[in-house]
């Protein structure tokens, strides 16, 4: 059942976002506008370079805290709520008790990669896995964190024995404490990000969970994006969407255009092109669902960029300094000639798909680089991963005409001018300050058509191709140095 917002087009609806550094309500019309928002922080603890945690206590509290806020606004109790949708982050896992909700273990991050060794025995099976799953062996998928739990988290031996195991995907944990009647669903898109589920199927694959020693029933149901998931605890709201956040983001301005690539850059970078109702196999870029319905499913080619954000947050902590941020967009219009540097930071994601060496900078023979120049070759690094993972879309056959960029880079004019100028299209950055919030609102509203049209200038940053040879000549330079064609 997905919801018909026909007759309720002068209520609200109650947008949810669970992302790795916090927590957000939002509230929308119809148009799109938000009315009405909420944040609040969320910890990361990084036990070591590869053990990421998060506390599923402090994510559901901020949740409950930011919804409660969001609904007590004024505008939102004269209006009232039509219905309400949830993006989380996505590969991030947890265990907990399925009739109580309560947790049983830490989130272990989707950038945690502690279960590394549990692959090791899978290599041979890593293209059958893929074809089956869309994803490459990776211990930042959930499969290999969950398997791990059972074996090294002996807190779950009760709660297996008496049946009331659960785990999962961290949007299954919200679901259940956010829901009436504490239900053991999930989503098509979360449920995949586990490389447990048949993307042919939508249905967990009786297949990958042999390979990783997993018991059917200790997963939750699956079940469309867009459907009905139950009512929010206290409230008559119903959730009628849930997706993972990227791929909440894509529907920010609402419905897809063909030939749009879009990128959205935050900690990680995420590059998706869809592919509309064809499930099209990449040998080195991901396949996943963008959204479905009881009838529909459409599906994506998807790249990972792991050092975006993550990568000047990891220059900043070297060096020294505050937030880098705070000073790129001036050293982005002073700066033409950087050194080149090979950000291998939490390793190389597609199409390499390699754990590298540290990172390090190429020098262009001119002395040490300064600071500022340094800044701007780890920005110049995230635009030759995206172009690179924009080759390999473009290599399938795949027609891209024009980029969307999104997320927190994304407000850099120099990020998005040197796209433009680095892959010779036209780079279109929506005035939408919360795209994973508005995208799974027009999801769960159930809209048939956009509600911003991309075409109208007064919703979006043009950002259109200038000259940029000395930019693709460290671009080669940089593709040399990863051996890519």
């Amino acid at each position: 059942m997905t919801f018909q917002a026909d007759q309720q087009a002068d209520k609200l609806i109650l947008a949810l976002d669970v992302g790795t550094l916090s927590v957000r309500a939002s509230a929308y019309d119809f148009a799109g506008n938000a009315v009405a928002f909420a944040d609040q922080p969320v910890a990361l603890h990084q036990l070591s370079s590869s053990e990421i945690e998060q506390d599923p206590v402090e994510i559901n509290t901020a949740v409950h805290h930011v919804m409660q806020q969001v609904l007590a606004e004024p505008v939102v109790q004269q209006r009232g709520i039509a219905c309400a949708g949830l993006a989380s982050q996505r590969s991030s896992i947890v265990a907990w008790n399925r009739y109580t909700g309560e947790p049983l273990t830490p989130v272990l991050s989707w950038q945690d990669r502690r279960a590394a060794k549990y692959l090791e025995p899978l290599a041979s099976k890593g293209v059958a896995i893929k074809k089956k799953s869309g994803l490459f062996l990776s211990p930042h998928y959930g499969a290999s964190k969950l398997r791990w739990m059972l074996d090294n988290c002996p807190e779950l031996e009760r709660p297996l024995h008496n049946k009331e195991l659960i785990f999962g995907p961290l949007a299954a944990f919200v679901i259940a404490n956010l829901l009436e009647g504490t239900p053991c669903i999930v989503d098509h898109v979360n449920a995949s990000r586990t490389q447990l589920m048949d993307l042919q199927k939508h249905e967990w694959s009786t297949e990958l969970l042999k390979e990783f020693g997993i018991a059917r029933d200790l997963l939750p149901d699956c079940q469309p994006t867009q459907s009905y998931f139950g009512t929010i605890r206290g409230t008559e709201i119903p959730l009628t969407a849930v997706n993972g956040d990227q791929n909440a983001a894509i529907h920010g301005p609402g419905k897809l255009e063909d030939g749009t690539l879009i990128v959205n850059v935050g900690t990680g970078a995420f590059v998706l092109l869809s592919t509309n109702t064809q499930l099209m196999q990449h040998p080195s870029l991901l396949a996943s669902i963008a959204n479905s319905s009881a009838d529909h499913v459409t599906y994506l080619l998807e790249g990972t960029v792991n050092g975006a954000g993550a990568a000047i947050k990891w220059a900043a902590d070297q060096w020294g300094e505050g937030d880098l941020t705070l000073q790129l967009a001036e050293w982005l219009s002073m700066v033409e000639t950087p050194p080149v540097f090979i950000n291998t930071i939490g390793g190389l994601g597609s199409p390499f798909w390699r754990s590298e060496q540290n990172p390090y900078f190429l020098h262009n023979g001119q002395g040490e680089p300064s600071l500022q120049e340094k800044a701007v070759a780890i920005v110049e690094s995230i635009l030759f991963l995206i172009a690179i993972n924009l080759e390999a879309m473009s290599n399938t056959g795949q027609s891209v005409k024009r980029i969307r960029i999104t997320g927190g880079l994304s407000a850099l004019d120099g990020l998005c001018q040197r796209l433009a100028n680095l892959t010779q299209r036209v780079v279109l950055r929506p005035q939408v300050k919360q795209a994973t919030s508005q995208g799974i609102a027009w999801l769960a509203a159930n809209l048939s058509q956009g509600w911003h049209d991309l075409r109208d200038g007064a919703h979006v940053d043009y950002f259109l191709p200038k000259d940029g040879r000395s930019l693709k000549a460290r671009y080669r330079q940089f593709c040399s140095e990863l051996g890519w064609r």
